[in-house]
């Protein structure tokens, strides 16, 4: 028999061999695409992933079933399945599907009923939970088969992978034909503001500090480590805040930058004096970068962490003020600042950083640079 990891990858070829044709039938190739094409939404992706994968691995399984809270013989843990084989699967091959399990999702979490039509997810949208429903009673009335399903998800997503690089690479292209213009300081303060002021862009403030420390390091002689995952906590990752910074060549941390894109509150400032207490060396400085208006309270409060500690500084920033600040502090740099902050946008995973938000730079970019040309 084979194993999980072997049936997604045989799948894999099958759909990247025949992209242009569906597998199923009209209909439910339709009920398919409505899933996985709903971007606000990948829970519904990823269960339509395990749950197929499930019932391939083990046929005698009921596809409706993924809880073994159920209790019946053909129940099986949908979780596992979507953890220790989709995860490293979509991973593998660059799929645009979230990092995190579908069972973590409202609708999907703590159940111990079938997955029958009829039954109420309470998600949004409605439609996309009704029409996995309906799949995986198809599969289980035997009216298309896992395989299919499986392979059918599969196809859509690699579907999508292309177009979405397809539309980068125009952007891309559109902006080699300005990259003699160069913007000045301000214009890039104004196209960093325009992308933070997007939906969903709690990881561009993380990205636009350590663009500015990447750019400089070699001068300051300080070294940003490498970003934690969006979604990695301090705690697991060993992190102290978002990003932290080294002396170059050496381990301990000297200074440590923590976003926010909301107001830092005092209760954020205790938080933080616990982690430096707690931390194998007193570090220089703890920062904060909010996006949100500072409180002049949590401001002086953030001033008096100094005495606290013995030698730490604490400040709240505003994270447009930072930027603009050290644009025109290393105003040579500022091309180089934008290229990098460009490139971590475009290498971070959709789940940190949206395809719509990577395009939208570019494109912000583009106009920014077509106009002062």
């Amino acid at each position: 028999m084979a194993t999980p990891d072997q049936i997604l990858e045989k799948a894999y070829d099958r759909a990247a061999k025949q992209l242009s044709r569906p597998f199923v039938k009209k209909v439910r190739q339709a009920k398919i695409e409505s899933v996985v094409r709903t971007k606000s939404n990948r829970a519904g992706t990823r269960l339509l992933l395990c749950s197929a994968l499930a019932k391939i691995h083990n046929p005698a399984l009921d596809i409706r079933k993924p809880y073994t809270e159920i209790g019946d013989d053909d129940a099986y843990s949908g979780r596992s399945y979507d953890e220790s084989f989709v995860t490293g699967f979509i991973n593998a091959h660059h799929l645009p599907v979230n990092q995190t399990t579908a069972f973590l999702t409202p609708a999907f979490r703590n159940r111990d009923a079938v997955l029958a039509p009829g039954v109420n997810l309470v998600g949004r949208p409605a439609s996309m939970y009704v029409a996995i429903l309906e799949l995986l009673d198809d599969v289980h009335r035997k009216r298309i088969s896992a395989s299919d399903l499986l392979t059918e998800t599969i196809r859509i997503l690699i579907t999508m992978k292309e177009e979405d690089e397809h539309a980068l690479r125009v952007l891309l292209q559109q902006q080699r034909a300005n990259e003699q213009v160069v913007l000045s300081a301000e214009q890039i303060v104004v196209l960093i503001e325009q992308h933070l002021r997007l939906p969903n862009t709690s990881r561009l403030p993380v990205l636009a500090v350590a663009a500015a420390y990447d750019t400089v390091s070699p001068m300051l002689g300080e070294h940003a480590r490498s970003l934690q995952a969006h979604n990695a906590a301090d705690r697991q990752s060993g992190a102290l805040g978002d990003l932290d910074l080294t002396l170059i060549g050496e381990d301990d941390v000297v200074a440590s930058y923590e976003m926010k894109t909301r107001r830092v509150s005092r209760d954020d400032i205790d938080a933080a004096l616990h982690k430096i207490a707690s931390a194998p060396k007193r570090i220089d400085h703890y920062v904060f970068i909010t996006t949100e208006r500072i409180d002049i309270s949590v401001q002086e409060y953030a001033s008096t962490v100094y005495a606290l500690t013995g030698g730490t500084e604490m400040v709240v920033l505003d994270c447009i003020g930072f930027v603009r600040h050290f644009l025109h502090l290393f105003h040579r740099f500022r091309s180089p600042f934008l290229d990098r902050y460009q490139y971590l946008v475009m290498n971070e995973p959709a789940s940190a950083v949206s395809q719509e938000l990577k395009q939208a730079f570019l494109a912000l970019r583009n106009a920014m640079t077509s106009a002062a040309g």
